[in-house]
């Protein structure tokens, strides 16, 4: 029987728990296409200092075309942990507690199943999807306003567009023809686009980008929002840079995005991949007409190759029994001290791994 689980040690406190699902996942078609992995994080606070709380984003919660969510299981040696979710942005947290004197150690692992995922645009597909859903990703948030420049440069990038798909591909062609990836920033970026548009620096990296085109597609009326993750493996189509080397993910978090289009659902897009592939796919930094390229930019509006696991579509996210502000978004391990809050980008003194196995 196929389970979404979260499960936790015996010394450990669990809270709301999402069970079962009698679903099988081992018959037949349902496994066509589909390889399973085990994604394992662990963190260690090397320098605790008063009381102790480590936070774990877990596999999307609920099951999509592309990944199906098997378990979340945890365990805060030294400490308890509990698990809270909002259903409306795919969202679970892990939080691992510890008095002080404890040794911060919390170690989640996650197993999900994933599939590759292309909507055909060529054909009509009916997705239920509720009004209430539709309205929710249409809101700006603290970083992805709609109005002012952000509307503007939307504006722009559609003109001419009278559908909703027309509008969809063009602030994707828009944002691959004006934007660039920035090695310098570090992690994913910061999300922050009216600081890009007003500065002009439109340089950055996936959080930067795609949360661009999120943002973009919400001040042109169609609902859009970030999906926050981590690469698994390598590219099975052959592109170096969109995958793993190795087993070893811990600086592979990758955010992706989603357009919803009446005619077709909830379409995937990844304009910042196609940046990804301009700088890094071997010698580096091809043109724009570059067969490789080409084939990204064609591929990465209506498609995504599932060698990425999905975490959320959080924004704003207020971290349970925290009293610093919100992060912009959750795709890193977080932790804190009565110090403070500790660097979430710099895995080796924090420190934190994550590794990766595919499961046969």
């Amino acid at each position: 029987m196929r389970r979404r689980d979260f499960l936790c040690s015996t010394s450990t406190v669990c809270a709301g728990l999402a069970l079962s699902k009698p679903v099988s996942l081992f018959a037949g078609a349902e496994t066509a296409g589909w390889r399973t992995f085990e994604v394992t994080t662990r963190v260690e606070v090397l320098k605790p200092n008063g009381e102790t709380h480590i936070w774990l984003p877990t596999a999307l919660i609920r099951d999509t075309p592309f990944q199906k969510t098997l378990s979340n299981k945890f365990n805060a040696e030294n400490g308890t942990a509990s698990v809270t979710e909002d259903k409306q942005q795919f969202l679970g947290i892990v939080t691992g507690s510890y008095p002080e004197g404890a040794k911060p150690v919390l170690t989640l692992t996650n197993r999900v199943s994933l599939k590759n995922h292309a909507v055909d645009l060529s054909q009509r597909e009916h997705q239920h999807v509720s009004r209430a859903e539709l309205d929710y990703y249409r809101q700006p948030t603290k970083y992805i306003p709609v109005d002012g420049i952000v509307k503007e440069t939307a504006d722009k990038a559609t003109k001419g567009a009278t559908t909703d798909i027309d509008k969809a591909r063009g602030i994707y062609e828009w944002i691959v023809d004006n934007t660039f990836r920035d090695p310098k920033v570090r992690g994913c970026g910061r999300g922050d686009i009216r600081f890009m548009l007003e500065s002009g620096d439109l340089g950055g990296k996936c959080a930067d980008l795609n949360a661009l085109y999120v943002g973009m597609a919400r001040a042109s009326g169609l609902p859009a929002r970030d999906l926050y993750g981590l690469r698994v493996a390598k590219s099975e189509l052959g592109y170096k840079s969109l995958g793993l080397s190795t087993d070893h993910a811990t600086k592979a978090q990758h955010c992706r995005a989603e357009v919803y289009l009446k005619d077709h659902g909830w379409v995937p897009v990844d304009p910042a991949d196609v940046r990804k592939v301009v700088l890094e796919e071997p010698p580096g930094n091809l043109k724009l007409n570059d067969e490789m390229v080409a084939k990204a930019r064609t591929r990465l509006f209506g498609a995504w190759e599932m060698n990425w696991m999905a975490f959320n579509h959080s924004h704003d996210v207020a971290l349970p029994g925290s009293k610093l502000p919100p992060l912009v978004y959750f795709m890193y391990p977080q932790a804190e001290t009565a110090d403070g809050r500790l660097d979430s980008l710099d895995p080796d003194n924090f420190k934190y791994e994550i590794t990766v196995k595919e499961i046969a």
